[in-house]
């Protein structure tokens, strides 16, 4: 099988928000929609969901990803 050339995006297609009534954050990149406690969850998480759909995400630390925190979408 053949391996799956995957497109590079940069960490600031990401949008992470605190999700209103409810515990935790989303994270909105791509048609791709994910949860998590923590902003570094939900963005961990985006590396699977837009995996799927044929991109890649950069690795990143807990504290780059507080960079990524949106207050309105």
């Amino acid at each position: 099988m053949e391996k799956k050339i995957l497109k590079k995006i940069p960490q600031k297609a990401v949008k992470i928000f605190k999700i209103a009534n409810r515990k935790g954050y989303g994270a909105l990149c791509i048609n791709n929609l994910t949860e998590g406690l923590t902003p570094a969850l939900a963005y961990m998480r985006m590396l699977k969901a837009v995996k799927r759909s044929g991109f890649e995400l950069p690795e990143i630390t807990s504290e780059q990803v507080k960079k990524c925190v949106v207050s309105e979408i």
